[in-house]
């Protein structure tokens, strides 16, 4: 227990904190340093760690092991200010000894980077842009397509060749006069546009007729050759996609739905609930970022650094959860280390401006945790965790993180008090109607459709008396 602490603000965003600790509670600490000095010296006629302290101190003096004793026990004490003090550090301290060095009671003073506190304004008239949470028909159009598009037929086309197009070629590779045997077939289906061989090989099919000879010089595909090669093409045909027509005999046999309308129902509900969310979603990152644009001062790179670490840790833990290391997630991504810290920089200075804007207008709005607030957020972590409310306190109380706790209620309770206030509007400035982004709403929602599909299945297996047997159809030629 300290005998004596004082907290005193300095400038530059820091404070100092001074502490005495009695010699009686620095005792332990010291006792603990001549046992661990007992493993390590060895004493004629003792065993490892059996050797009295007198004759250690005999042997080294008593300095050595006092000055362990502070070394070991100082960051404790230090730590027990700031929970004393409720100080917000956010960088480790620089800790001086004033007295006590070698005998007695010890006082050290330790200074330290704290978090900064602001002031904003605005926060009540702010105006934010999400992606529309409703479904135009090209979107919904467009979802349809693609099951068209996977059972239509391929018909010749007497036009120049396009993105989307098949073309059946012969195609001759060559490198140095030899031709290559993996560069080269005849009445090979070629689709267009999907940057297939090399990309010249797109580029210079554009726009060819059928019966045109295209020649040209392209790298090698293999990513550590240097050479170039030589390509001929001679195009026989081109073909379009023929899609079938949306018909609900076409819809019956190839989608789970019987009727052209049930299937446009179907894609209508899920992509406006997928558009709902995504709005909603980008609704409380856009409101957030945009009081945190609020925030003028500039942020200590303390507080950057620590955003930082936490995000590298979020993103390491995402990683192993897939078995990876970081360095295989890099090689595998292509991602450059050192573009990402670049991107972490900027992406935590935004998430420590967010963080004081959100305390700062919890301070603003008068929107601490209650106890009963701090009190069902601890017993979450109970329930969570299979553990004793007490205990959980208890353990929060010890490591002073009380206060976090509270904090981030405070901050919770900010972001929706502007949530609720904010305008909404799309990316073309239109008004958006706030009922469809409620998260709860859509989560009930989903879980509602969850229910559904498994009475369903349930219903699917009762009615099942025979055998099932999909009726799949042969596979039109070149489709």
């Amino acid at each position: 227990m300290l005998v004596n602490s004082t907290v005193e603000p300095l400038e530059g965003n820091k404070v100092k904190l001074a502490v005495e600790v009695g010699a009686t509670e620095l005792e332990p600490a010291i006792e603990a340093a001549f046992k661990q000095l007992a493993k390590e010296i060895r004493l004629p006629g003792f065993r490892p760690g059996k050797a009295p302290r007198q004759l250690l101190e005999a042997r080294i003096g008593p300095g050595y092991a006092r000055e362990e004793a502070l070394r070991q026990a100082l960051p404790d004490f230090y730590a027990e200010a700031v929970r004393e003090h409720d100080v917000d550090v956010i960088a480790p301290p620089e800790l001086d000894i004033t007295e006590g060095q070698e005998e007695g009671d010890v006082t050290f003073e330790a200074v330290v980077e704290v978090r900064p506190v602001v002031e904003i304004s605005g926060y009540d008239d702010l105006t934010v842009e999400v992606p529309s949470p409703l479904v135009d028909d090209e979107a919904l159009n467009a979802q349809i397509d693609q099951i068209r598009e996977q059972h239509a037929d391929l018909e010749l086309v007497e036009r120049p060749a396009e993105a989307g197009d098949n073309l059946t070629i012969d195609i001759t590779g060559s490198q140095d006069g030899e031709e290559l045997e993996g560069l080269t077939a005849e009445d090979y289906l070629f689709p267009l546009g999907m940057g297939l061989i090399v990309p010249e090989l797109d580029e210079n099919l554009t726009g060819a007729l059928a019966g045109d000879t295209v020649t040209f010089e392209a790298e090698h595909p293999a990513e550590d050759d240097d050479e170039t090669l030589s390509f001929t093409v001679v195009v026989k045909e081109v073909k379009a996609k023929a899609l079938p027509e949306l018909t609900d005999e076409f819809v019956a046999e190839y989608t789970d739905h019987d009727t052209v309308e049930a299937l446009r129902g179907d894609f209508t509900d899920k992509l406006s609930r997928q558009a709902r969310y995504q709005a909603a979603m980008a609704l409380r990152e856009k409101t957030a970022e945009a009081v945190g644009g609020l925030v003028e001062e500039e942020m200590p790179d303390a507080l950057i650094e620590s955003e930082m670490n936490n995000r590298l840790q979020d993103l390491a833990m995402r990683v192993q959860a897939q078995g990876l290391s970081l360095e295989q997630y890099f090689t595998m991504t292509g991602q450059d280390p050192t573009a990402l810290q670049g991107e972490l920089r900027e992406t935590a200075e935004t998430g420590a401006k967010v963080d004081l804007a959100l305390r700062a207008l919890a301070v603003a709005e008068g929107l601490d945790a209650t106890d009963e607030e701090l009190d069902e957020e601890l017993e979450g972590v109970a329930d969570q965790f299979g553990r004793d409310i007490d205990n959980v306190r208890a353990e929060f109380e010890r490591a002073g993180s009380l206060s976090a706790v509270r904090s981030d209620i405070g901050k919770n309770k900010a972001l929706e008090w502007v949530l609720e206030r904010v305008t909404v509007v799309d990316e073309d400035g239109h008004p958006v109607d706030r009922d469809l982004l409620d998260l709860e709403d859509l989560q009930a929602e989903e879980e509602h459709d969850h229910a559904d599909h498994d009475h369903d299945d349930a219903a699917d297996v009762v009615e099942d008396t025979g055998e099932n047997t999909a009726n799949t159809p042969e596979p039109e030629e070149d489709a």
